[in-house]
């Protein structure tokens, strides 16, 4: 018998590597689901943690003991599926503001000088660098009445024009959800430039001068060539964008005010004010399966993308 049997159970160096991310999806993404998973099928209960077992142990008998009554409040209160909606809706806006506006620069971050480009795109970054309540926080200051901004609309009669088009109530911009709108896309902005930059710095410019020889002016090889060339940047960086902003809780509890009803503000209350942790449960688990359908999409369309370069 070989005396060193033990060596050859041992994984190797090639899955010893592979091993670690699979180790950090299962310790900070499976188990806390799975226990959120738990409580959702659990009972409200007047004690710590405020919810009853799944599973108890009667009559010499392992039970299983599963609660389908929060999932069904979700569809009987009609506030959960507003909450759902206008989560769906100021995501979906906000991202595509944040592509409007990330598209140029990345743009022209991707058309500068080599030396210069690694300049930009850490201005890009450098806001991150700060925490990220303090950067929201500060947007307060500078959207309030009195402040840089809100002034600045004030004396030129844009508070009043907003005010006509119904993006605001009132006389300033604080606490409304045009707010909430401005502070989802200045918080995410990066995560929809860093993409498109990487996916636009690999066009070839031949393509585009092609285009020019065959006559093509230059709107229609942007929108030709270079747009859908940049189909997967702009996919990766509107899932960057939408997806945490869905479930999004400090930009609209600092900027949007009680108007605006996201889900993460939900949850808030439900966990903390409401101490109903299996609602609460139910609501994080629906969400997270609503936020999974986009991904697998664009799992989908990659792996199609995948297979037609292959043949």
């Amino acid at each position: 018998m070989n005396r060193h049997w033990w060596k050859a159970c041992l994984p190797g160096p090639r899955w010893s590597l592979i091993s670690v991310p699979y180790l950090w999806l299962l310790v900070f993404f499976a188990i806390p689901f799975l226990i959120v998973l738990k409580i959702s099928f659990a009972k409200l209960a007047i004690a710590m943690p405020p919810y009853t077992p799944i599973l108890e142990y009667v009559d010499e008998a392992l039970t299983l003991k599963l609660n389908l009554g929060n999932y069904a409040s979700l569809f009987m209160d009609s506030q959960y599926g507003l909450a759902y909606l206008s989560s769906i809706k100021i995501a979906g806006i906000s991202t595509l503001l944040a592509l409007l506006i990330g598209y140029p620069m990345a743009y022209v971050i991707a058309r500068l000088p080599a030396s210069t480009r690694n300049i930009a795109i850490m201005l890009v970054i450098l806001p991150s660098w700060t925490s990220f309540l303090i950067r929201i926080y500060a947007w307060i200051g500078i959207l309030k009445s009195s402040g840089m901004v809100g002034s600045l609309l004030e004396k030129t009669g844009i508070i009043k024009l907003l005010n006509m088009l119904g993006l605001i109530d009132g006389n300033q911009i604080l606490y409304t959800p045009l707010a909430a709108y401005i502070g989802i896309v200045y918080a995410y902005l990066p995560f929809m430039v860093l993409p498109l930059y990487s996916n636009l710095v690999k066009h070839d410019h031949r393509l585009i001068e092609a285009a020019y020889d065959l006559g093509a002016r230059p709107w229609q090889a942007f929108f030709r060539i270079t747009v859908p060339l940049s189909r997967a940047g702009i996919i990766a960086g509107c899932m960057l964008v939408m997806i945490p902003a869905v479930g999004e809780f400090v930009i609209p509890e600092l900027l949007g005010g009680p108007d605006t009803l996201m889900i993460g503000r939900v949850l808030w209350n439900e966990f903390f004010n409401n101490r109903d942790w299996p609602v609460a449960s139910a609501v994080a688990i629906v969400m997270l399966i609503l936020l999974m359908v986009p991904i697998l999409l664009f799992n989908r369309v990659q792996q199609r993308e995948m297979e037609g370069r292959l043949t």
